[in-house]
């Protein structure tokens, strides 16, 4: 058991869109990433994910509405829900969600990280 500085952590990185995990427990990774710009659209079919903003403003497109989360806020993306993160500036996430999730969901692309880095 150690605690961890996620503020520690999210200096040792500056690329966007590449999750890096920060922890596990039961199954799920605890993972923090740096966000700027659009993401692809995608869902995923058997796993939540939630979006934790640490700090920036990040805008969570849904096909219906975009949810504007500010620093503090987080918002729990169900299973199969299609989304799409998009960070007019720079913004960084915590993210929880099972091992077994994938980044872009059911599309694979240039955004895709299948080895993710433990820090």
């Amino acid at each position: 058991m150690q605690k961890v500085s996620l503020a520690e952590k999210l200096s040792l990185f500056q690329d966007y869109w590449s999750p890096k995990i920060v922890g596990a427990l039961n199954g799920q990774h605890v993972k923090l990433a740096k966000l700027k710009g659009e993401f692809v659209w995608h869902h995923h079919a058997e796993e939540d994910e939630l979006f934790l903003v640490l700090k920036g403003t990040l805008n969570l497109e849904f096909r219906d509405r975009t949810e504007v989360l500010q620093e503090g806020e987080f918002i729990i993306v169900p299973k199969g829900v299609e989304h799409r993160p998009v960070a007019p500036e720079e913004v960084s996430v915590l993210l929880f969600e099972p091992a077994s999730t994938l980044n872009t969901g059911n599309t694979e692309n240039d955004f895709t990280k299948t080895d993710l880095d433990q820090l």
